[in-house]
């Protein structure tokens, strides 16, 4: 299914190092518009935002778009449940620029058990910013693309709602087409509910195929879970994604703002509350398992410790800023320094995702 294919240049996106909004905006394919001001594409509507949306059925797409026009532009592309594909990119007046994805359609759209809101059926695309423009938008099936799979809790999900954000969500414009982040985490979960729960870990390894990445987050719900129960809930995550041909991939949980000087509590990096250090479990873990390990607890606690106190909140929740005041959770600009971290470290081990990365 095609609308209005908007050209095949796809964008060239650089993505070294941390992800950075500076880094992934206003590099892609560029040429003159057409003199006139261009109709929206079919299918889509308004003015900031324009909204477009397309009667698809759960999958995933290859998605171009054109933006720009007559006069010049700040455009940010978000599809479905607050995922962003494009940061702030600005076009000049008279230019248009191509940008290609690839993008997971589910129903629900957001979190897999539908907290936050189920959303719409089909594919939805947000075209915001300070003057979002669009003039072409091709949707079609993806041919067998790559799916990195992720499991976690409320740092990792597609938060419907600002300003809660998941690093998960942050991290899919750094995505070439051909490969696509599919957003299993849930809020609330544990290493043992996101096991039992039909919506989540079952409901992932059904679509699961051979050489597909699985990151695999859990620490900050299992406040009370044993370390032996909680090596067993993570080696049966392992068993059972090896057992459909996926790549398992260990995330230590990322640190709490939670400090005790200058340097981060206990809690803070996940020593639970019966006394079990959790990403030292999850490490030992990988190790047993031969499972590659990315120590997000530990790169970002030397973010977090390298900014201090005062500056660390920014990367979190803030009533002056967010409205609410939370330590845990991450705010956009948040999300998307850890969510580089993560890369960081797919590019370091060289893991499945690496080669597909901008």
């Amino acid at each position: 299914m095609t609308f209005r294919r908007g050209g095949t240049d796809g964008a060239r996106l650089g993505a070294a190092g941390l992800l950075t909004l500076a880094a992934l905006a206003g590099t892609g394919a560029a040429h003159p518009a057409a003199a006139a001001p261009q109709a929206l594409p079919a299918g889509c509507s308004g003015t900031s935002p324009i909204t477009c949306r397309y009667g698809v059925s759960p999958g995933n797409y290859d998605v171009t778009v054109s933006i720009g026009g007559a006069s010049a532009g700040q455009t940010e592309m978000w599809v479905e449940a607050r995922r962003l594909m494009l940061p702030a990119t600005r076009t000049a007046a008279g230019a248009v620029a191509t940008y290609s994805f690839t993008v997971n359609v589910r129903q629900p759209e957001g979190q897999p058990t539908g907290q936050g809101g189920t959303g719409n059926p089909g594919l939805d695309i947000r075209f915001t910013g300070s003057s979002p423009q669009v003039s072409a938008v091709s949707v079609k099936p993806a041919t067998q693309p790559l799916v990195a799979y992720l499991a976690g809790d409320s740092t990792v999900c597609d938060q419907s709602a600002a300003p809660y954000t998941g690093w998960g969500q942050m991290i899919t414009p750094a995505v070439r087409p051909g490969a696509v982040i599919a957003n299993y985490a849930d809020s609330g979960e544990s290493s043992g509910s996101f096991l039992s729960n039909s919506a989540l870990l079952p409901a992932l390894l059904s679509k699961v195929k051979t050489n597909d990445p699985v990151f695999i987050q859990f620490g900050h719900n299992d406040k009370q879970t044993s370390a032996s129960a909680y090596r067993n809930n993570l080696t049966t995550m392992i068993s059972r994604v090896r057992a459909k041909g996926g790549v398992p991939v260990l995330v230590t949980p990322p640190v709490r703002r939670q400090f005790s000087g200058n340097r981060l509590t206990s809690t803070a990096l996940h020593v639970n509350g019966v006394g079990v250090n959790l990403p030292a479990e999850m490490r030992a873990v990988g190790t047993a398992q031969r499972v590659p390990v990315i120590d997000l607890t530990a790169r970002s606690k030397a973010l977090v410790e390298s900014l201090g106190p005062s500056a660390s909140a920014q990367l979190f929740l803030r009533s002056s800023v967010d409205g609410v005041t939370d330590n845990t959770h991450f705010s956009q600009y948040g999300a998307t320094q850890i969510g580089g971290l993560l890369l960081q470290s797919v590019r370091e081990q060289n893991l499945p995702l690496a080669a597909h990365l901008r």
